[in-house]
């Protein structure tokens, strides 16, 4: 991890840069608050699905699907360090194997602070499911509004953007979100 106080000293020159006094009263404290804010909007990178998993899987003869929705998330877009947000859906088909359901609110934010897009943190939550619970089938659909976009004008008339994922395993195809309107 950088060096405390090297984020404040480059938000410090940003400020400068942008024609601001970070000196008055209103920004005196910016640089380290901005510091204080990406690294907890960042602590994803410096966590580890093991330890989110935390051995809380089980074997357990069930085999009706487990549905986990609304699954609120806040992340920063890669391309302009931009918030988006929006809920999360995750369904799974056990296989012999299940995990403590408060695990996976906890998967979704470990992969949501940190630099992101939509597409690779709904992808990421479906292929940690599928390599530690093996399931017959899992899918996840993550919903968002994205403030890179509205904020620059890009598309004021779409609120949310909507990415579906669903995985295969050896066990054959399957169920995808295409039914989870």
């Amino acid at each position: 991890m950088a060096e405390d106080g090297k984020i404040a000293s480059l938000v410090a020159e940003l400020l400068k840069e942008l024609g601001e006094d970070v000196q008055r009263e209103g920004l005196d404290k910016t640089p380290e608050r901005v510091e204080k804010a990406l690294r907890y909007f960042t602590a994803g990178y410096g966590q580890d699905v093991k330890d989110v998993l935390n051995g809380a899987m089980f074997v357990e003869e069930y085999d009706e699907m487990v549905i986990v929705k609304d699954i609120d998330f806040f992340s920063l877009c890669e391309h302009h360090l931009i918030p988006f947000f929006g809920r999360c859906h995750v369904a799974y088909m056990p296989n012999r194997k299940i995990v403590g359901l408060s695990k996976i609110p906890r998967l979704v934010e470990m992969f949501s602070r940190r630099l992101q897009v939509q597409e690779r943190l709904t992808t990421q939550i479906a292929n940690t499911l599928n390599e530690a619970l093996q399931p017959r089938g899992v899918a996840v659909v993550t919903e968002a509004i994205h403030l890179c976009m509205l904020m620059r004008g890009v598309d004021r008339t779409r609120k949310r953007s909507r990415r579906p994922c669903s995985g295969r395993s050896a066990t054959g195809p399957r169920p995808g979100p295409s039914s989870w309107s």
